[in-house]
């Protein structure tokens, strides 16, 4: 005999999203306007919040929309915010921006990926520097960015400094994780720090005070002497920052820049097909 177990109510979820984000309730209820009598009603189920409180607390909470509408099912509402597939009519103009944004970083690599890191496309350099050298079967979909970059059979024997960025990329889905919640990227984070030469703790810096960023650095060329040597790439993310549908919301851009004169060069090169 099977025994269900509840679903936790819509106080017991917000009282959890209060916890993650380090807020007492009084802290919510002056940063919402919120009566704290209220909010304290709700939480211990002694009141029912409206659907537009939830939404309110939700915003304040800075809750992701997958688990928004979550919030609503669980106060007895139907879900709001849709997901619509990237290959929808409707997600037309969607797609052709970011072929555009792509498109216009050559020759500079960029990477759009979903909430789990994994590969949604790519620029052309992107797919020709990045993935060089990896296991065919990491790149078979769903292609997880994370472990093409830290997989021993992925770019992690071309990482000059893979204890360094490693760590970065740690901290980065480690910080995701506890933002959202996911145990999808819980379970991933725990993969890749289980890779080899890939290490939890933060790598210690001589001087970080005195560095801008931290670097990827990747060799590149199979000949010694073909004058490539290793490629310094530093990155930035973007995301939509308006969008009210999951699918738009959970997706991230990053685009990599040169970090030095050599690696633009040798970029550039590649693009006139030098």
């Amino acid at each position: 005999m099977s025994v269900l177990t509840p679903s936790p109510g819509i106080g017991h979820l917000l009282r959890a999203w209060r916890q993650r984000r380090r807020m007492s309730q009084l802290d919510l209820s002056v940063e919402a306007e919120v009566s704290a009598r209220h909010l304290s009603f709700v939480e211990t189920g002694r009141s029912k919040p409206s659907r537009e409180l939830v939404i309110h607390l939700a915003e304040h909470l800075d809750v992701p929309l997958r688990d928004r509408n979550d919030l609503l099912l669980a106060a007895g509402y139907a879900p709001v915010y849709a997901e619509t597939p990237l290959e929808d009519r409707a997600m037309e103009p969607v797609r052709a921006a970011l072929d555009e944004l792509l498109a216009a970083h050559d020759p500079y690599p960029a990477v759009v990926v979903d909430r789990t890191w994994d590969l949604v496309t790519a620029n052309r350099t992107a797919l020709e520097v990045l993935t060089a050298g990896v296991d065919p079967a990491l790149l078979e979909p769903p292609v997880n960015v994370l472990r093409v970059s830290l997989h021993p059979d992925g770019m992690a024997p071309r990482i000059a400094n893979l204890a360094e960025w490693g760590s970065h990329l740690l901290t980065r889905l480690h910080r995701q994780a506890l933002l959202t919640a996911d145990p999808a990227l819980e379970a991933l984070r725990a993969e890749v720090a289980d890779y080899p030469g890939i290490d939890p703790v933060p790598a210690a810096m001589t001087d970080p005070a005195a560095m801008l960023y931290v670097p990827l650095e990747l060799r590149t060329g199979s000949d010694p002497g073909s004058g490539e040597g290793v490629l310094r790439f530093f990155s930035t993310i973007a995301t939509f920052g308006t969008a009210v549908d999951i699918t738009l919301a959970e997706l991230s851009i990053e685009s990599f820049y040169p970090a030095d004169a050599h690696t633009a060069e040798v970029l550039r090169s590649h693009a006139d097909g030098g």
